[in-house]
């Protein structure tokens, strides 16, 4: 790892920091308070790609863990990742990666379906699956019932797939961070 890799990944961990200080938004509709930090994990795997991407959650995870109040609401601490978000959080250091390498493997025919696929699947499908499983235990809950409870906060995370999406094609075009997959 070279000094611009270590720059980016600071950078993106900073980056996920700074989503945190943007206050919730509550829809209207279901009351659920969504925050702008998931969207992080996003934008780092569709900029940085698999290894960069990943590296600067896990940066901006290891932070929280150590008491930096990084998260949305000034949250941070080793409990905080016990507590029944803790799956999600530590979901988007394997979110970022698996975004990622879905990018570098489209990337010679990356367009807005393949990078829209590839933010979903892993900052929905991936985390969702984590997160879930993670409250399941924690709340004691069935995996269904942590899964339905899950659901009022798609319509935030689809909105975060298409502002990453357009980011990740924005920047490709501009300066492109990420190469081929090997």
């Amino acid at each position: 790892m070279n000094t611009k890799d270590i720059v980016y990944v600071a950078l993106f961990a900073a980056v996920t920091a700074v989503l945190g200080l943007f206050p919730p938004i509550t829809l209207p509709i279901t009351g659920v308070p969504v925050t702008a930090q998931s969207l992080g994990p996003m934008l780092a795997g569709a900029i940085l790609g698999a290894r960069r991407g990943g590296l600067s959650i896990l940066l901006f995870v290891v932070l929280v863990a150590l008491g930096l109040p990084l998260l949305s609401g000034g949250r941070g601490g080793f409990g905080v990742l016990l507590g029944a978000t803790g799956g999600f959080i530590v979901g988007w250091v394997i979110s970022a990666f698996v975004i990622g390498l879905l990018i570098e493997k489209f990337w010679d025919r990356l367009n807005i379906f393949n990078a829209a696929l590839s933010i979903a699947v892993g900052g929905i499908v991936v985390l969702y699956a984590i997160g879930n499983l993670w409250v399941s235990i924690v709340v004691d809950v069935s995996y269904w019932k942590a899964t339905v409870g899950a659901a009022p906060f798609l319509i935030g995370d689809v909105i975060k797939v298409a502002i990453a999406t357009a980011a990740c094609l924005a920047v490709r075009r501009a300066y492109p961070l990420i190469s081929k997959a090997r």
